[in-house]
C-alpha cells in the first residue's frame, strides 16, 4: 500500500478504517474465549490489545509521509518491533506463581498472539490475520482435548482435596490408600483449620504424584466411610 497523501483518492482514506475494524473483529472474537472461560484477560483486554496493535501499526505506516523526503527516511518496522517488545510487560502481568504451581501462560500467549493479529490487520495483511485468528481457536479447543489424552508423567503433581468428618481416621487411611497405590505425598495442608471445631468437617489438600492411576485413587477415596468430597486437579498446568 503506498503512503497516505493529498493527492490520493479520498476512496483511500477508508483503508486504515478497514484495517482497525478487522483488527477490532479478529480480537474481540479471541478474547471472547478466553471471556468464556473466566480468564483474567478477556474480552476487552483482548479487544484492546488487538485495536492498539493495529493503530501503531497503521500510525507507524501513514503518519508521517507529510515529512519524508530525500534528507528524512524513516523505518516502519522500528514500530512493529517496539509492539512485540511492549506486549511482553502485559503478558508478564498476568503470569504469577501460587506455591508450586504456574497460571497464566496460557492467556499470556493468547495476548501475544492477539497483538500479532492486530499487527497483520493494521498491514493490510488480511488473510494471515484471519489464518492467525483461526489457528488461535485449533489450539485453545482441538489441542485441550488432545492434550487431556497424552499419557500422564509419574512426575506431574495431581492436587487432591478431600473433606471428611473429623474423629474417624479418615485421613490415615486415605494417606494409607495414596501409599499403596505407589503415590508419593509431597505436600499437606489444612484448609479453614477452624472449620473442624464448628463443623466437625475438615478439608485438607494433598499435593501428590505417582505412576498409579489419579482416577482410581479418587473413585477409592470417594467409597471410604466419613468421606463427604473429594477432587482432583493438575496442579502444574493451567486449565485453559
Amino acid at each position: 500500500m503506498t503512503p497516505i497523501s493529498l493527492a490520493v483518492s479520498p476512496v483511500a482514506w477508508w483503508q486504515p478504517a478497514v484495517d482497525l475494524a478487522i483488527a477490532l473483529v479478529l480480537s474481540a472474537a479471541i478474547g471472547l474465549e478466553r471471556e468464556i472461560r473466566q480468564k483474567s484477560a478477556g474480552l476487552r483486554t483482548h479487544t484492546l490489545v488487538g485495536f492498539g496493535a493495529a493503530l501503531f501499526m497503521l500510525v507507524s505506516k501513514y503518519g508521517f509521509s507529510d515529512i519524508l523526503g530525500d534528507s528524512v527516511v524513516l523505518d516502519p518496522s522500528r514500530v512493529a518491533a517496539q509492539i512485540v517488545s511492549g506486549i511482553g510487560f502485559i503478558g508478564g502481568g498476568l503470569i504469577f506463581v501460587r506455591r508450586d504451581a504456574v497460571k497464566g501462560l496460557t492467556t499470556a500467549a493468547a495476548v501475544w498472539l492477539t497483538a500479532g493479529v492486530g499487527m497483520a490487520a493494521g498491514a493490510g495483511l488480511w488473510l494471515l490475520a484471519v489464518v492467525a485468528t483461526v489457528g488461535n481457536f485449533v489450539v485453545m479447543l482441538g489441542l485441550t482435548s488432545l492434550a487431556a489424552r497424552l499419557p500422564r508423567s509419574k512426575h506431574a503433581q495431581s492436587r487432591l482435596r478431600l473433606s471428611y468428618s473429623d474423629g474417624r481416621g479418615v485421613l490415615r487411611q486415605a494417606l494409607a490408600e495414596c501409599t499403596s497405590r505407589r503415590f508419593a505425598v509431597d505436600e499437606l495442608s489444612l484448609d479453614q483449620p477452624g472449620q473442624s471445631r464448628d463443623t466437625g468437617t475438615v478439608t485438607v489438600t494433598l499435593l501428590i504424584h505417582g505412576p498409579g492411576s489419579i482416577g482410581d485413587l479418587t473413585s477409592r477415596l470417594a467409597e471410604m466411610e466419613g468421606v463427604l468430597t473429594v477432587s482432583c486437579a493438575d496442579a502444574d498446568t493451567e486449565h485453559i
